[in-house]
């Protein structure tokens, strides 16, 4: 029974850990932006975008809110799963989290915690630097030291970076 066990655990992490987390080519970089920017950042779009990159999926009454990493939230109206429809985009920088309660979505906003109103397609309140700033994806842990970080600058994102770049 061990031998299955220690079999089957091999397997699942051999499936479970992508094979380029071992590339030590490949490594993060750091995308900042304005803080004054960060603030003027949440806007809501319509119409729809290509998921690209998702993260998180929520599901609240009949729409469907995914993540896209770093960049915001989908909107989708889910009220015919035989044709769910795209219906917007809100714009949010650092964005990797969500959550809705009644008609306002609490969303990241790098370091910063928005609540967007989803009928009004505005921000209602904004606590700044509450949360922690975004850690590099793919379970790499990458550290930017804030001594090196250009003045009133905000970690907002991390970009992929090949050393033959």
């Amino acid at each position: 029974m061990k031998k299955v066990t220690l079999l089957l655990l091999m397997v699942f992490l051999m499936v479970a850990i992508p094979i380029d987390a071992f590339n030590e080519s490949k490594y993060w970089i750091p995308i900042f932006m304005k803080r004054a920017d960060l603030e003027q950042s949440v806007k809501y779009e319509a119409g729809s975008r290509p998921l690209k990159n998702p993260g998180k999926i929520y599901c609240k009454d009949h729409y469907i809110y995914v993540n896209e990493l770093y960049k915001g939230v989908h909107i989708i109206n889910n009220s015919n799963p035989a044709h769910p429809v795209n219906e917007g985009f809100i714009i949010v920088p650092g964005c990797v989290d969500m959550a809705v309660k009644g008609d306002i979505m609490y969303v990241d906003n790098a370091v910063d915690l928005v609540a967007f109103d989803l009928i009004n397609k505005k921000i209602t309140h904004r606590i700044k630097e509450v949360l922690p700033e975004p850690i590099a994806p793919a379970g790499y842990s990458m550290d930017y030291p804030t001594h090196n970080r250009p003045k009133d600058m905000i970690l907002v994102a991390w970009k992929e970076k090949n050393e033959n770049d």
